[in-house]
């Protein structure tokens, strides 16, 4: 499929990028798909690697409420919590961004990948030039704040302690943005910095 090229310049590149990123805001963005998706309210999801079993249930739960309510999925759905985030959204009606940390000209589109593109509904976003081919903890850090400078809100399922993804967490708090985690025993750590659990909040009033 064929890719297109948002210029920093141009309508189409979100603004977001420039508030949150400044002089770090990637100058060109590489998007497979429908870009008029950027335009939506989006939720980003970041999660350790490793979840607790009971988190993921909740987590399952609150993403099968979530879909059809009209907020866009965003993430580099990488670990493997994120990658089950993503086969349940696909699985709904609502849009799904998906940030590689890697240039996507001439990248092999999945199959399951294929539809939702075609429907107008999956958008594959990169800040990555196309020399920038392979996957990289650097590049993978630099999509994550790419991510989370797009999203309207953030939902961290769970972060262990003292994992980059808590690091990251808390480094998102400083910028202001809602974010949410699962009510769980194992996430006292992220409800003790303040952040709230989506069991208080209905999911019409996330964003």
């Amino acid at each position: 499929m064929n890719s297109t090229r948002l210029d920093k310049n141009s309508g189409s590149y979100p603004e977001a990028l420039s508030r949150y990123l400044g002089h770090h805001a990637p100058k060109t963005l590489t998007a497979i798909g429908n870009p008029d998706i950027l335009q939506s309210k989006t939720l980003a999801i970041f999660c350790s690697n490793k979840c607790p079993g009971n988190i993921i249930l909740k987590t399952y739960d609150f993403l099968r409420q979530l879909r059809g309510r009209g907020i866009t999925g965003i993430s580099g759905f990488h670990s493997a919590m994120e990658r089950e985030c993503l086969n349940i959204l696909l699985r709904g009606k609502q849009s799904v961004i998906i940030c590689p940390a890697r240039g996507i000209e001439g990248m092999r589109i999945k199959p399951e990948y294929r539809k939702p593109i075609e429907d107008g509904r999956l958008l594959i976003l990169s800040p990555f030039s196309g020399k920038e081919k392979r996957i990289s903890s650097d590049r993978a850090v630099r999509r994550n704040y790419f991510v989370a400078a797009l999203a309207t809100a953030i939902f961290i399922p769970y972060a262990a302690p003292g994992s980059r993804t808590e690091t990251f967490c808390q480094e998102l708090l400083k910028w202001g943005k809602q974010i949410y985690t699962i009510d769980d025993a194992k996430n006292t750590h992220l409800m003790e910095e303040g952040i709230p659990t989506i069991s208080n909040i209905a999911t019409g009033n996330l964003i």
